[in-house]
Parts: structure tokens; C-alpha cells; sequence
């Protein structure tokens, strides 16, 4: 067995800033509202010709930089989006061309917000046997493609951007545990209803709105609480660590009331979760990607602490990974 760790990090936030105070003036909604709620500040807006590929586009580049590699280096891509620039061919398909890893295998996952942290573990068992020696984990979403601007209760959430990083071998920031689980029977919770085979674009799911993104806030919240905090001790115990082994979480970004209260339920102060959901919102399958990027960046991570990645999101899906950095 080979030892999978991170070899290279990289993010990519569109240069557009949506702030709460733009969002007063074409809905009714206030930036008090929305900050006592949910903690998002202002979040970033890809323009409408760039698609989820060119977002995973530049994170991939940073993140291969950083690694130390050249794109013909990468075995494999991975690429978790809810928002695939197309239905087929997969988003990662789109990324490997864009930035020439001509010997890589591509394909997407679909776990939403936990997106990241799935395909983590899944490049990690590449790594770990053998199978593959770099692989390409890219979090990638438009998010503000599928959201419905009329609806404050879910558009207030939602934010563009992307997140990678090179798993390989590597005697540094080690993965070395993952969990995943999911829950089909609350998939309804969160869901873009048309635009499958169950219900093919018409008329109708048209203009009933059936192709933005709908939301049982409530319920999704009372969940999301208890399924991170079983993911993370879960990875932690497969780590064989306690949980004063870990120096930082770095949650998925979904709610700032969700964050504060895994970190009650963990028994861990506030300090020790990682946040930059004021400055991005909600971007799913991105969020962790890029948060992990950014706590790297920041030095907010020193070398031999603990960290735990953990999400839930759409599906119901939940997952966590321990990395010894």
C-alpha cells in the first residue's frame, strides 16, 4: 500500500462580488436578514460565458502548480459538481482537454456538497494501491446557474467558485481516514427536480421553475447538524485519533448557524472551525475545496497538526476525511 497525501492546493473565486446589499435592491430582503441568518456577506458570481470547466479550469491550474507538476503528470481527474457544464460529456472530460493532461482518465461525481470530500477518499484508494500515481480532485460549481432569483429563501445561499488539489504519494498531508455515507430517503430535501429522465425539460417544468434548485431549509438543517458530527468522529475513530487530536475542522460551508452548531455538538470552540462563508456563501461541492485551499494559504495549518474535512449535502449525502498535514 501507498501512502495518498496532498501534494498541491489551488482555488479559483470569480472576480464578481454579489454583496447583500445588491441583493436589497432587487428583492425583499435586508443584509441584516440575510447576515443573522445565515452569516454570508456577499458571495462571487462567475459571468454568464464562463461555465463550471473554466472555474475548475484555473483551480486545477493552481493546484498542479503548486504540486510541483506539469498537466501530462495527472493520471486521473476527479470532478464533483451538481452543475456540469452539460449533461455529457462530464465536466472533468472538459477540464482535461482545457488544460492538456492528454494520460488522464476523467470523470464526475454527483454527491453535492459533499462532493469534494467523496472524490478526496476516492482518489486516495487510487493512490493508495497503486492504480494511479497523481490524481486531480477538482470542486467545481455555478451555482447562481440554477438558483431562482425570486426565491429569498434559497438565492440569499448560493455562490460560484472552485477548489482542487493533487492527491499522490507523499509523506506529507497524509489522508489517513475517510468516511462516507448518504441517506436516499431525505433526497427530496434538496433537489433540482426537471432536467432528468424523470422529468425532461418542457413547457411546463419550465415555467413552473422546476430546473432551479428547491430547499426544505428546516429539515435540511436539523440533519446536516447530526450527520457531520457522526461523519467526523467516525473518520476520526478509522484514524485512530481522539477528537483533541485534531487541530482544525473545515466544514462544508452551507450556514453559519449549522457551522456553530456541529461545533456545540462536537464540544470544540469556535476557533478551532475554519469559516469563510461571510466572504463566499454556499458553493456546494466547492466550498470545501476551496476553504481546505484557503486555510493552506493562510498558514492557518501547521506541519504534523490534524485536520478534518467534513459535509453533507444533497442526496442526503455526508462525509468526512482525517489529513495529517
Amino acid at each position: 500500500m501507498q501512502e495518498a497525501g496532498i501534494l498541491g492546493l489551488g482555488c479559483y473565486l470569480p472576480p464578481k462580488r454579489l454583496t447583500n446589499s445588491d441583493l436589497e435592491k432587487i428583492m425583499d430582503t435586508s443584509d441584516e436578514w440575510i447576515i443573522t441568518r445565515t452569516g454570508i456577506k456577499e458571495r462571487r458570481i462567475a459571468s454568464s460565458e464562463k461555465a463550471t470547466s473554466d472555474l475548475g479550469l484555473e483551480a486545477s491550474r493552481a493546484a498542479i502548480k503548486d504540486a510541483g507538476l506539469k498537466p501530462e503528470d495527472i493520471d486521473l481527474i476527479i470532478t464533483a459538481t451538481i452543475t456540469p457544464d452539460m449533461a455529457f460529456p462530464a465536466t472533468a472530460c472538459i477540464i482535461q482537454d482545457k488544460i492538456g493532461a492528454r494520460n488522464a482518465a476523467a470523470f464526475d461525481i454527483n454527491a453535492a456538497c459533499s462532493g469534494f470530500v467523496f472524490a478526496l477518499i476516492i482518489a486516495q484508494q487510487f493512490v493508495n494501491t497503486g492504480f494511479y500515481r497523481n490524481v486531480l480532485v477538482v470542486g467545481a460549481e455555478k451555482l447562481t446557474s440554477i438558483v431562482d432569483w425570486k426565491d429569498r429563501s434559497t438565492c440569499i445561499l448560493f455562490g460560484d467558485g472552485a477548489g482542487a488539489c493533487v492527491v499522490g504519494r507523499s509523506e506529507d498531508r497524509r489522508i489517513l481516514s475517510g468516511f462516507m455515507g448518504a441517506d436516499g430517503s431525505g433526497g427530496h430535501l434538496l433537489s433540482v427536480p426537471a432536467g432528468g429522465s424523470r422529468l425532461p425539460a418542457t413547457e411546463d417544468t419550465l415555467k413552473n421553475g422546476l430546473h432551479f434548485l428547491k430547499m426544505e431549509g428546516n429539515e435540511v438543517f436539523k440533519i446536516a447538524v447530526r450527520i457531520m458530527v457522526d461523519a467526523a468522529n467516525k473518520a476520526i475513530k478509522k484514524a485512530g485519533l481522539e477528537l483533541d487530536d485534531i487541530s482544525l475542522f473545515i466544514p462544508h460551508q452551507a450556514n453559519i448557524r449549522i457551522l456553530l452548531a456541529v461545533a456545540r455538538r462536537l464540544g470544540v470552540p469556535e476557533e478551532k472551525i475554519f469559516m469563510n462563508i461571510e466572504r463566499y456563501g454556499n458553493m456546494s461541492a466547492a466550498s470545501t475545496a476551496v476553504a481546505l485551499a484557503e486555510a493552506g494559504q493562510q498558514k492557518k495549518i501547521k506541519k504534523g497538526d490534524n485536520i478534518v474535512l467534513v459535509a453533507f449535502g444533497g442526496g442526503l449525502t455526508y462525509g468526512a476525511a482525517v489529513i495529517k498535514w
